[in-house]
């Protein structure tokens, strides 16, 4: 009976998006999280009967056919890119983007990944580096001797040096936008790389056309909506239980076939 496999097929794209759904609530509280939203399609469809095709040979036309479907299956997990709330830590190196765009960090084998999460520090050397130590690009150093950091909307890096009066420029912040943000592969602490999907990125300086500013003294928070994420769980719960209502319907169907003598 096809309704066995079609059921199972509805209970594996059930049992994808709860684990969608789960990762989303498990990063409610994560910086720069963006959530997730799992996406499935119908599978391919066996035709008893064409529509349009002829049912005599005076070629009268099939107004509607038979055509029985095979089940569903995942299309793709996808990123929601909305921007998300703005939190006060009063950390000067803490640094939130509002409107579009990515900061660059360096990985350690050389490659450029991008994210959101501006919670920056200090190296030993004073170059501004993520929570890991990977620095941020272009790399940009505080002087030992700085006892005020400014960073404008613009990604001007100031400092104010100790005993001097007037600021000093000792850096600019870039951002990076891509043409299909939904097409960058995420690999986790916060990190996306570039993908054939997501296109070449495009680099400028903050408050430029088609860049966002960056605020200072701010992270961004999780786009997670939790009561949306429960209310979702619900339904896949509930999805998942009708699916396996089918298999048992259908497997009560062949015992019952079975008995007949």
């Amino acid at each position: 009976m096809r309704s066995l496999n079609i059921g199972a097929s509805g209970m594996l794209a059930q049992q994808t998006n709860v684990e969608v759904i789960s990762n989303n609530i498990a990063n409610m509280n994560t910086t720069a999280y963006a959530r997730r939203r799992a996406e499935f399609s119908d599978l391919l469809y066996q035709n008893i009967r064409r529509p349009g095709s002829t049912s005599a040979d005076n070629g009268n036309i099939v107004p509607a056919g038979v055509q029985l479907g095979l089940g569903v299956k995942t299309n793709a997990v996808y990123r929601i890119s909305e921007q998300g709330s703005m939190t006060s830590t009063e950390n000067p190196l803490d640094i939130a983007i509002q409107g579009k765009g990515y900061f660059q960090i360096q990985r350690p084998d050389g490659t450029t990944a991008y994210t959101r999460d501006g919670s920056f520090q200090l190296s030993p050397e004073g170059q501004i580096v993520t929570h890991d130590g990977y620095p941020v690009q272009p790399g940009i150093t505080i002087p030992q001797n700085a006892v005020q950091v400014t960073v404008n909307a613009s990604g001007e890096v100031l400092v104010k040096l100790d005993g001097q009066v007037n600021t000093q420029n000792v850096g600019q912040l870039q951002l990076a936008t891509f043409a299909n943000e939904a097409g960058l592969e995420a690999i986790g602490q916060n990190l996306l790389i570039e993908t054939p999907a997501s296109g070449a990125p495009v680099t400028a300086t903050p408050s430029s056309a088609g860049f966002g500013t960056v605020l200072q003294g701010f992270l961004e928070t999780s786009n997670v909506n939790v009561v949306a994420e429960i209310t979702e769980l619900i339904s896949a719960q509930r999805a998942y239980e009708m699916n396996s209502k089918v298999i048992k319907s259908s497997d009560e169907m062949m015992a019952t076939l079975n008995q007949v003598k």
